[in-house]
């Protein structure tokens, strides 16, 4: 019984393969969740300061 079988091997790389995916598949979701929120600041800045123009008649 103490051999080496190809099945536990298999088994033991794809349970790590599992791991390593749940960990990049949070990175990855917090980091684009964070240029998004970047993006979307930018987004309003500008917007706010076009409103700021508009309502001083600085067209």
């Amino acid at each position: 019984m103490g051999g080496f079988h190809f099945g536990d091997v298999l088994f033991q790389l794809l349970s790590l393969a599992f791991i390593i995916l749940i960990i990049v598949l949070t990175v990855s979701l917090f980091r684009s969740n964070k240029k998004r929120t970047n993006q979307l600041n930018r987004i309003e800045k500008k917007i706010d300061d076009e409103n700021h123009r508009i309502k001083n008649g600085n067209e």
